[in-house]
């Protein structure tokens, strides 16, 4: 069923009744690898009034999310490459239609982590409410091995336990600043503004620019990046294990009617480098518009309904499966809207998509996948 399942999601299956569709009609080819003497689950004659998405929804609801989440692990450990000089952002998501009224159960608030470099949801961890990221991204952090890694995380995420956490397991971090550390952001914003003004003579600043242009809209970013010690009397830096640098971005972007202007500040352990630190930056935005929006976008999962038990989270995660595995394969260049409905038209191409992230691309059995 697992299998079944990974395949149906692949091919765009938002739901139970899509997997099973997508069961009873590519039955004859699932049976060329997978047994199936009964059929599709609950596809049978003597089972006629249980509805096969009946059954996948009952055995989602209750198969165990930390078994299942264990299976992805085990399975992203065979794809991905070493993780020195990968940046990695942090992001939460709320998949909004997981909340059931009536049963007084709010929406699933989720936090992944996200390979930039190989388009890769690397895992993803339950979190009660979005005020409980702070104590959820280290438990998410210790199922990694982000040795050499940078780790890019959102004000929320910027506490000194996580930047501890993040130099021991020899990773390093750059952090967004704001106003939830009142002191240190006012020292940061008044030193910028001075330096700023004074054309950071006599500073040791790194500075890159950058201008892109594109959909009616032109975006100029400049970073300036100084070493701790050009700061001065920092607040409580050594709370912050291994800082070395300050940050600061400004964004301007241009449309044919308006003109904004945005600044932004970030502690890191990195040295000061404006290039590579301007790049994470960047990257962070990545888990936003090439995973958390392509979630939504095409696999549909905040419209998505299915709320009952496991079953959310379980569903998240055959998405994020989903979403790996076409990102994987690079033989066909379309979007991943169209990668998808290929796999759901032609068999062939979804054994090619299979064997990019897969060892056993023929999914010889059930267990494929958690001994991936």
């Amino acid at each position: 069923m697992l299998v079944i399942a990974i395949l149906a999601v692949i091919a765009g299956a938002q739901g139970w009744e899509d997997i099973e569709n997508y069961g009873i009609s590519k039955r004859q080819w699932l049976e060329e690898f997978l047994a199936l003497p009964n059929g599709i689950p609950s596809d049978s004659v003597a089972l006629a009034s249980l509805r096969a998405s009946d059954t996948f929804r009952r055995v989602f609801e209750f198969i165990n999310p930390e078994e299942l989440n264990r299976c992805f692990l085990r399975w992203i450990e065979t794809l991905v490459t070493k993780m020195g000089g990968e940046i990695i952002p942090i992001d939460g998501k709320t998949i909004r239609g997981s909340y059931d009224r009536n049963q007084g159960k709010s929406a699933l608030h989720v936090i992944s982590a996200w390979a930039s470099e190989q388009n890769l949801v690397l895992a993803q961890m339950k979190v009660e409410d979005k005020s409980n990221e702070i104590t959820a991204i280290p438990a998410l952090l210790e199922l990694l091995d982000i040795t050499g890694a940078i780790i890019t995380i959102d004000a929320m995420g910027t506490q000194t336990e996580i930047a501890k956490k993040i130099i021991d397991k020899k990773a390093d971090y750059v952090l967004a600043l704001k106003a939830n550390h009142p002191t240190l952001y006012r020292q940061v914003e008044q030193w910028f503004e001075q330096a700023s003004a004074q054309d950071f003579q006599g500073i040791d600043v790194s500075y890159e620019q950058r201008i892109e242009k594109g959909h009616y809209r032109t975006e100029i970013r400049q970073v300036w990046s100084v070493p701790v010690s050009a700061i001065g009397e920092l607040y409580q830096p050594r709370l912050w294990a291994g800082l070395q640098s300050v940050v600061m971005v400004v964004r301007v972007r241009r449309l044919w009617n308006q003109t904004t202007r945005e600044i932004q500040f970030y502690l890191t352990s990195l040295h000061s480098d404006a290039q590579l630190l301007g790049r994470a930056i960047r990257k962070h935005w990545g888990i936003e518009n090439q995973a958390h929006w392509t979630l939504d976008c095409t696999f549909a999962e905040d419209s998505c309904r299915i709320r009952s038990f496991h079953s959310p989270r379980n569903f998240a995660l055959l998405r994020r499966i989903a979403l790996n595995a076409l990102n994987r394969e690079h033989t066909y260049k379309r979007s991943l809207r169209q990668k998808m409905k290929r796999t759901a038209m032609d068999n062939d191409y979804m054994i090619r998509v299979l064997s990019f992230c897969f060892l056993d691309s023929t999914l010889n059995s059930s267990e494929s996948f958690c001994q991936a």
